[in-house]
């Protein structure tokens, strides 16, 4: 396959708001809304106790973006309700479906089950559209250069992200936990038989890609209502425990607020400083808290780990730094030797772009390494 060229005819195709029919794969992409309810007066006041930026007054419980949206599955045409399902997470600070599409598409393709792109809160279309346009943030990025001293890696394409984590480091918990709310509340209506797509008890897995894999990795943890007890698990550059983490990256987090992040989950969140009480000793809370540090409830996580082994699968990069190998071998445990796989390609790649398509790379070694990838999660999911 070429993927450079899919990924182009697959962006053409792409849409929010209307069935399309990929005929030369007999594939289809559909677009589904998504209205938050499950624990949603909870991630209201949560939210309201978040201070706001400058180039966003309201706080965010007043984002409908982030709250009712679209998401979408690509899926066989022309077949009945489904009884599987893959769901796909992407990582921080995605915009864009873009250089996902091609990866869904092979894994429907070659494993016959749907696979639903579902966007992580305030990501993708779950934010205004002007926090992705560099006309209008690439003055919030001279605001920035002003207000930090010797700021190091801002640009219009973090600077939304990175002024919002900076102003209060507790939105990546509240936004991991409203995601982790939907994913539950979507796994719950599908499995009840409630999508017109799926049949109830529809068995579901989960591909993971960066970020995503860590919030895959606490809802397996987690485990509400017992829904991913027998959830299949690939995880794509990602998978680390978090304080081995680098988000530090122009298109990803600027230095000062991936700095905050670290200090503030590693230091006053697990001391409860500024937590909500409402939710101390809270299960979702827990999960998250075993992955931010390895001598953390290591016992409770690597032992989990170890009993989930066979339904784990991890490959890393070796030359990925945002999410290093030695980070996801620690949040596995000894089950690492199990679980995770490192892989290196004969070209230069980033985590943020294991596949340059746009480079002048031989395509033949960018499709041998995606196949090297996708091969093998296709055969585990």
């Amino acid at each position: 396959m070429d993927i450079s060229t899919r990924t182009r005819q697959l962006n053409l195709l792409f849409s929010y708001d209307k069935k399309t029919e990929i005929d030369d794969t007999k594939l289809v992409i559909i677009p589904y809304r998504f209205t938050q309810k499950k624990g949603a007066d909870e991630i209201r006041a949560f939210q309201r106790t978040l201070v706001t930026t400058d180039f966003c007054t309201d706080t965010d419980d007043c984002i409908q973006e982030n709250k009712d949206f679209s998401y979408l599955i690509f899926a066989p045409s022309g077949r009945a309700k489904s009884d599987k399902a893959i769901i796909l997470l992407h990582g921080l600070n995605e915009r864009t479906w873009e250089k996902y599409l091609a990866w869904a598409e092979y894994l429907v393709k070659t494993t016959g089950k749907p696979v639903i792109l579902f966007p992580i809160a305030f990501h993708m279309n779950r934010s205004p559209e002007i926090w992705n346009n560099p006309r209008i943030t690439s003055p919030w990025v001279k605001t920035r250069r002003e207000e930090v001293e010797d700021l190091a890696d801002s640009t219009f394409a973090n600077v939304a992200l990175s002024s919002r984590i900076s102003r209060h480091p507790l939105r990546f918990y509240a936004s991991g936990r409203e995601s982790l709310l939907n994913l539950w509340q979507l796994v719950h209506e599908i499995k009840n038989g409630e999508h017109p797509m799926f049949i109830a008890d529809t068995a579901i897995n989960l591909f993971a890609y960066s970020i995503g894999a860590l919030l895959a990795q606490v809802t397996l943890l987690a485990n509400p209502d017992r829904l991913f007890s027998h959830t299949r698990l690939f995880m794509f550059c990602g998978g680390s425990i978090f304080n081995l983490m680098n988000g530090n990256a122009r298109d990803i987090l600027d230095k000062e607020a991936f700095d905050r992040l670290q200090q503030y989950f590693n230091h006053d969140f697990l001391e409860r400083r500024s937590t909500p009480a409402s939710f101390e000793g809270d299960f979702l809370e827990r999960a998250f808290k075993s992955m931010i540090r390895p001598e953390i409830m290591q016992s409770s996580r690597e032992s989990f780990f170890q009993s989930a082994c066979n339904r784990i699968r991890a490959i890393s990069l070796k030359k990925d730094v945002v999410i290093p190998t030695i980070g996801v071998a620690k949040a596995l445990g000894k089950a690492s030797g199990k679980i995770l796989e490192e892989l290196d390609f004969p070209f230069a790649y980033t985590h943020q772009i294991p596949f340059p398509i746009r480079s002048k790379i031989d395509p033949g070694l960018i499709d041998q390494a995606f196949l090297q990838v996708f091969n093998r999660a296709a055969a585990f999911l």
